[in-house]
């Protein structure tokens, strides 16, 4: 089943959003494809794997073909024995404002320090309010994403 994932990412400046955060989970996840056209990613969150893959991202980077599967949290600790080296590790919490949901992840190890929000939209030019915790938007810009965090970790970015 084709989905179209439409999402912006922004930075974050603050940690405000903790104390009102609805949820808090640990993700680690891998990829067995790291290729900008096309990304596998293995994750684990919570008594579950899943396995996602997503197409390359539109001119703004807003949306791009994506297609997830649950699987069993044992297969996607199988899946992850084959990754491509490196793995994301983070904090992911739930926040919703002025009706919208936003998921913010803490990076941890390699990335620690990198904080980032992303919201999902039903359409490109969909308008919300942004909380003012949020930092400059980073949609569209590569080096943020996770299966190019896994190649160039954060801790690396600085000079």
């Amino acid at each position: 089943m084709e989905h179209l994932e439409i999402e912006r990412k922004f930075l974050v400046k603050s940690l405000e959003y903790r104390e009102q955060a609805a949820s808090k989970t640990r993700i680690v996840q891998g990829f067995l494809n790291t290729h900008p056209d096309r990304t596998v990613r293995i994750r684990i969150q919570g008594d579950y794997g899943f396995l996602t893959v997503k197409g390359k991202s539109n001119d703004s980077g807003t949306s791009r073909f994506e297609w997830e599967k649950k699987i069993e949290k044992e297969e996607a600790f199988a899946l992850m024995a084959i990754c491509e080296p490196g793995i994301i590790d983070k904090h992911r919490y739930e926040f919703t404002f002025r009706g919208k949901l936003f998921e913010i992840d803490e990076f941890l190890g390699d990335n620690s320090g990198l904080i980032i929000a992303e919201l999902e939209l039903k359409y490109e030019d969909e308008t919300f309010e942004k909380p003012p915790w949020l930092g400059k938007e980073v949609t569209g810009e590569i080096a943020y994403y996770n299966s190019q965090l896994v190649k160039k970790p954060y801790n690396q970015w600085k000079t």
